[in-house]
């Protein structure tokens, strides 16, 4: 099933607009039952059966939690929330350019983090 994962996401991300990946140093690889984006070898994304799944800023979060059918990230029904993360509605994962712009913010978060 992660491999269903990992094909999804590689697809999505040579859709994603190649100016705002190009610089980075990111690589696709399997995690768990899903597939995850890593920036400078720090995770960002995942792409589950739980979704489409991005570590973003804190205000970016709340702004875009607000939007019909963005949630909080729980890969379980019982488990904690991984507060850094926005699961994604189809809608936006659909739209090219907010995607890229989500990413390219992605990836400047994780890498402005510290160890």
């Amino acid at each position: 099933m992660a491999k269903e994962y990992l094909e999804k996401l590689t697809k999505l991300f040579e859709q994603v607009d190649p100016e705002i990946i190009d610089d980075s140093n990111y690589e696709i690889k399997h995690f768990f039952s899903g597939a995850a984006v890593y920036a400078e070898g720090k995770i960002c994304i995942s792409l589950s059966p739980v979704g489409f799944a991005i570590k973003l800023p804190e205000v970016l979060r709340i702004e875009l939690l607000k939007e019909n059918g963005a949630n909080p990230l729980r890969y379980f029904a019982k488990s904690p929330v991984k507060k850094e993360y926005v699961v994604l509605p189809k809608s936006m994962v659909d739209d090219k350019k907010l995607l890229s712009q989500l990413i390219k913010k992605s990836f400047e978060y994780v890498n402005s983090l510290k160890e």
